[in-house]
Parts: C-alpha cells; sequence; structure tokens
C-alpha cells in the first residue's frame, strides 16, 4: 500500500447534526432502507418498487399525474431535466427570481437555448401576483419558472395564483420545490402547476441524489412530442416525435417516461440504493401524514425563530414571506460569522450555514428540517450557539434563547 495510514482507513464520520440549509441528517429508516441489496433493474420486484414509489410521490405531490417519478440525480437534475425537455431553442422562457436559485434557473434555461426575460425581487421578497401577470402579459413566455422556496434568502413564494395565471396567459408552469416538498402545502393539481421538481435532502429527510419529479399531461404530451430513441434501443416499428430531439441524452425525458412505462426503455440504470431511499423518505412522510409533517417544521422554526429572538438576534427578510423551517438570522456588527460557524462545528458537531451572493457574511441560515424538525435539535443548537456567542463577545440573557424555545414547545426550563 502507498500514501497516508488514514487513506486506508474506514469512513467514520463525526455525529454531525446538520442543522443548515440542506442536506440534513437523513433519517435512520432510510438509510436502513439504502442499505438493502441490489436487484437488477428489470427485476419483477425492482420494477414493482418502482411502481410503488410513482403511487407514493402522487400522494406526497397531492396529483393524479400519471408521470411522477424519480430522477437518478440531484435536485438540479430534475429542474435540468424538465427545462432541456420542455424548452426548445428560441422558445421564450420566464424567470421569477428572489434568490440564488433563481440565478440557477436562468443559467438553466440560458444553456437550453431559451430566450429568458428575468423579473427580480430583492433578495428578502417575493413576488405578488399582479407581478406575475404583468410579466405574463407583456412577455408572452412559452414557460414560467420559480422556486416555491429560496433557501438562499429563506423565503416561500406564493403560488396558489399563479398556476392559474399561467394557463390564462398560456403558459407552463415549472417549480422548483427542492426546499419546500414535504415541510409546507404544495397541492400540485389544486394549484394547477404544471411540473413540480425537488430533492430528497431537505423535508423529505433522504440524501442527496435523488430528484423527484411530476408533471401533468400536457407537460408530458409537449415533451412526448420530441421523442427520439437512441440508436441502439429502436424497434423495428420506431417512429420519431414530431418535435425537435432534446438535446440531452441523460436529461431526456421522453425517453425516462418510457424506462418508467411498460415499454422498460433501458435507457440508465436506475439506482437501486437511490429508488429505496426515495421511496422510504415517501413512505415515512406519508405515514406521518402531510398535516402533521407541515405542522412539525412550523413549530420547530417557530422555536428556533423564537429562540434566536430571545438571544437579540435579528431575523431576516420579510417575516410575512418565509420559509416555515429555514431562519436567516443577522450576524450582529462586531460578530465574526465564520468563526461561530466553526466553533458550532469544533465543539458541538453542529453545523449551520452562511449565504451567497450579498447575503454571503452577512446571514446565517438555520434549517429545521426533517428528522431534524424535533425538539431536542432545535434546543441544542440555540444552546451550543449561546456558548459559541458568549465566548465571541455578543452581550445577551445566557439561557434565553433557550427557554423561548422551550415555550413554543409548551415546555419549561
Amino acid at each position: 500500500m502507498t500514501g497516508t495510514p488514514e487513506l486506508y482507513d474506514d469512513i467514520n464520520p463525526a455525529p454531525r447534526l446538520l442543522m443548515g440549509p440542506g442536506p440534513v441528517n437523513a433519517d435512520p429508516r432510510v438509510l436502513r432502507a439504502m442499505s438493502a441489496q441490489l436487484l437488477g433493474q428489470f427485476d419483477p420486484q425492482f420494477r414493482l418498487y418502482m411502481r410503488e414509489t410513482m403511487a407514493l410521490y402522487r400522494q406526497v405531490f397531492c396529483t393524479s399525474n400519471e408521470w411522477t417519478l424519480v430522477l437518478d440525480g440531484t435536485a438540479r437534475a430534475g429542474i435540468e431535466a424538465a427545462m432541456a425537455s420542455l424548452v426548445e431553442p428560441g422558445d421564450l422562457v420566464l424567470i421569477a427570481s428572489f434568490g440564488r436559485f433563481g440565478q440557477l434557473k436562468t443559467e438553466i434555461a440560458r444553456r437550453c437555448g431559451a430566450r429568458v426575460e428575468v423579473i427580480v425581487r430583492e433578495w428578502g421578497e417575493v413576488f405578488t401576483p399582479e407581478e406575475i401577470e404583468a410579466a405574463l402579459r407583456r412577455f408572452s413566455p412559452r414557460l414560467v419558472a420559480v422556486c416555491q422556496g429560496d433557501t438562499s434568502t429563506t423565503m416561500l413564494q406564493p403560488l396558489a395564483d399563479i398556476g392559474p395565471l399561467c394557463r390564462r396567459y398560456g403558459a407552463l408552469l415549472q417549480v422548483d420545490a427542492t426546499a419546500s416538498l414535504g415541510g409546507t402545502p404544495l397541492p400540485v393539481d389544486a394549484w394547477q402547476i404544471d411540473v413540480v421538481t425537488a430533492g430528497l435532502q431537505k423535508c423529505l429527510g433522504g440524501t442527496s441524489g435523488s430528484a423527484p419529479i411530476t408533471f401533468s399531461d400536457e407537460a408530458g404530451r409537449a415533451i412526448y412530442r420530441r421523442r427520439h430513441i437512441e440508436e441502439g434501443l429502436r424497434t423495428r416499428d420506431y417512429v420519431p416525435g414530431a418535435g425537435r430531439i432534446i438535446g440531452s441524452n441523460y436529461f431526456d425525458l421522453a425517453m425516462v417516461m418510457d424506462y418508467w412505462s411498460d415499454r422498460a426503455l433501458n435507457h440508465h440504470t436506475e439506482s437501486t440504493t437511490m429508488l429505496y431511499g426515495a421511496r422510504e423518505c415517501a413512505r415515512v412522510l406519508l405515514r406521518e401524514g402531510l398535516q402533521a409533517s407541515f405542522a412539525r417544521h412550523a413549530k420547530a422554526g417557530a422555536a428556533f425563530t423564537a429562540g434566536a429572538e430571545a438571544m437579540g438576534l435579528k431575523i431576516f427578510g420579510d417575516r410575512a414571506s418565509k420559509l416555515p423551517h429555514v431562519t436567516g438570522v443577522w450576524i450582529p456588527e462586531g460578530i465574526d460569522g465564520d468563526r461561530v460557524r466553526h466553533g458550532l462545528l469544533r465543539h458541538f458537531n453542529i453545523e449551520i450555514g452562511t449565504s451567497f451572493g450579498p447575503l454571503h457574511g452577512r446571514i446565517w441560515r438555520v434549517g429545521t428540517m426533517g428528522c431534524n424538525a424535533r425538539e431536542d435539535c432545535v434546543l441544542a443548537t440555540l444552546a451550543a450557539m449561546e456558548t459559541v456567542l458568549a465566548a465571541e463577545g455578543f452581550r445577551f440573557a445566557r439561557g434565553a434563547g433557550v427557554d423561548a424555545a422551550l415555550a413554543v414547545y409548551g415546555g419549561t426550563a
């Protein structure tokens, strides 16, 4: 063997408590499911697990969409697959951007060859329906793309009015729910959303690497119109779609649809382990109940926010538009934000986040998501922050943060 002795050590990470904006700690039940033995992708048992996963995520998304499945890849893979499969070069795409992940969708749409128009709100704010309608009237887009929750700004965009507006103006609506699915309501059919993509590593309490996606019949028809099966997989009766070939092979949702359907097109080798994990994330959520999960996330976020304010910390952004389960905290003047984060990690094995762009180094972001949306996790994080902030010279009433959070949970110190 060559190299340092540590190179050959077992993987044995420190027991971190991940209280940042994601990923969060995976639910132990998800990890257990992911340790199950592998199956071949066309094994009847595996195909059954695929169908069960589709059925579970229809309930998670509150939809009857036939095309509800998971993609191999991170949440970004879902966003890009949807755009690559729906957007043809020259199509006009409207991005409603209120943070870093609106900027990401702008980047992806441009790479798909779209003509992109962007409307922007200040980081810490969200759009009104009137602003969206004005942009629809002005630009007449083929597709509108927006986040439900953007963790870079900790904001939650109301969506109930946007789907009907897009239908009225003939646009498809694509929503990135990476930061929100499972933690706050997202009734896809009731809100008339055409495409929703997400990830497992936040409110669903899983690992990054699988992207749940659902799309409407209209979106499915638009995608399947561009169906062009790769040469090595074509059958004698193959007839290509009338639309332009999708520019990505891996992110070609028309072929992915054939893979997940009874056609069982051999498009790729599904990650058995990630499918197990995605299925278990949905099962655990639905076993708890959507409303119970939403309430648990809201209470954990409220408890952390109350604790932070009791310590004299200020909350970032428009409070009326805040994600229930991700909180931005202004870093106090004279306090080194990175030193606090490093102190939490070094002494308490707790991770919190900073932010991007104009907010980098100005706020901390704390997530209370997935299986970490619990009283003990919130209290441990606040207690550790009290200790580290006191050591950095920040003056506040020691114990106030924990006591305030306990009061939200109905307990006493």
